[in-house]
């Protein structure tokens, strides 16, 4: 799936490759056995991380705040299922809630309940679930304590 020529593009990039805001993925695709299903779902669990449908043609799908950088599509190559793992990001705790209440609610399967994962770092709060394809899908919000 790459519909994304004539996708609005970004400004403000540096040279080095980097956005501004130091983030090095611009933007991740994933095919999905019922585009209906899969778009409801991420309708749902996105809302609560800021996150929406900001363009749509048809077959492709993305989702954003203000540029898409996460796109779901009509599964059209490959055969089979091979897992997937996504980490959105949330502005805080409440939100990584939010978007596990909504993935529970529109019957998603729970891998990991939200919790501080210390193996990770001090700091990192998240919550997992299964979307329809079955791809683990991650809501994480980041809390660093100062140095000193």
């Amino acid at each position: 799936m790459h519909a994304f020529a004539g996708s609005p593009q970004r400004s403000g990039t540096r040279g080095s490759g980097m956005s501004d805001d130091g983030e090095m993925i611009d933007h991740v695709a994933i095919q999905c056995a019922n585009l209906d299903v899969s778009a409801a779902f991420y309708d749902a669990v996105l809302a609560p991380l800021g996150g929406q449908r900001v363009m749509d043609f048809g077959d492709v799908l993305g989702y954003g705040t203000e540029f898409p950088s996460f796109w779901l599509g009509r599964q059209t190559t490959g055969e089979g299922f091979r897992e997937s793992h996504v980490a959105f990001q949330a502005p805080d705790r409440a939100a990584v809630q939010a978007f596990f209440d909504a993935a529970v609610t529109g019957g998603a399967e729970v891998l990991h309940e939200p919790r501080v994962w210390p193996e990770y770092h001090d700091g990192y709060f998240g919550a997992f679930v299964r979307d329809p394809d079955g791809n683990n899908v991650e809501a994480v919000h980041h809390t660093f304590a100062p140095p000193g």
